[in-house]
């Protein structure tokens, strides 16, 4: 089966390329560094012609809000349109859970609108959304940071590892079309603020996390449960503390 990985060279990209490979399948990864531009359209055509289904797993080089809106509106329309035209019969996107609760985020309410248009469109869809991975407890700190303190609310998450994530788009997009959404997850929860600490802890990053009811996350502010899924969310395996440990050696 031939499968397009759009931001196939990206983080969740590029492991999701190797593990349908693996597979036996024709995994195709489309970025701009392979010629495929979603923005402009440029090589969209000749990338999807033949495939069975297209994975996208792109995002924004820019967080801002208008440039974050323009880029998922944008890139979307263009994917589907291009996908009718070859005849993909699975349009899979990944999302985030709380995607939806989230909307005071100029990101999310992009997300958003990425979200609207495949279910709109005539294309047979599945949206997973996964919790927050680990490997961006750093960007998490850094955008919370003032100075050499990190505000965060105590609320719960339920992160998950990459490679995880990677192994459940995966799943998902050999599968049949859901027409709907699937949320994966890790196996624990914590506190926000508890998994930032840990995460700097282990990196020897002596900046001070700090529990704050009201420090917005990405510009939205938390409720207890914004972030975590719903009790039918698939569970992957990894835990935290067992990918610290393999993340940080020879730090």
């Amino acid at each position: 089966m031939k499968i397009v990985v759009i931001g196939g060279s990206g983080l969740i990209g590029a492991k999701l390329v190797a593990k349908l490979g693996e597979h036996g399948h024709e995994a195709v990864a489309a970025s701009p560094r392979s010629g495929v531009n979603t923005i402009t359209g440029e090589g969209l055509a000749e990338a999807l012609e033949g495939a069975s289904v297209v994975v996208d797993v792109s995002n924004s080089p820019s967080f801002e809000d208008a440039a974050v809106l323009e880029f998922f509106e944008t890139s979307t329309r263009n994917l589907l349109a291009a996908e009718a035209v070859a005849g993909v019969g699975h349009h899979v996107a990944l999302s985030v859970v709380g995607t939806e609760r989230l909307s005071e985020s100029g990101f999310f309410r992009a997300k958003i609108a990425q979200e609207k248009l495949i279910k709109e469109s005539s294309i047979p869809y599945s949206i997973v959304h996964a919790t927050q991975f680990f490997e961006f407890v750093g960007s998490i700190a850094e955008a919370a940071a003032d100075g050499d303190t990190v505000r965060l609310a105590p609320v719960l998450i339920q992160p998950m590892a990459a490679e995880d994530v990677a192994g459940a788009v995966g799943r998902v997009s050999v599968g049949s079309p859901v027409n709907g959404t699937v949320e994966v997850a890790g196996p624990e929860r914590f506190r926000l603020d508890e998994l930032v600490r840990q995460g700097l802890s282990a990196r020897d990053d002596p900046r001070e996390v700090i529990a704050d009811p009201h420090a917005r996350y990405f510009g939205a502010e938390l409720s207890e449960r914004t972030l975590v899924p719903g009790d039918d969310a698939i569970l992957t395996e990894t835990r935290f503390g067992d990918w610290l440990s393999r993340s940080t050696i020879g730090k």
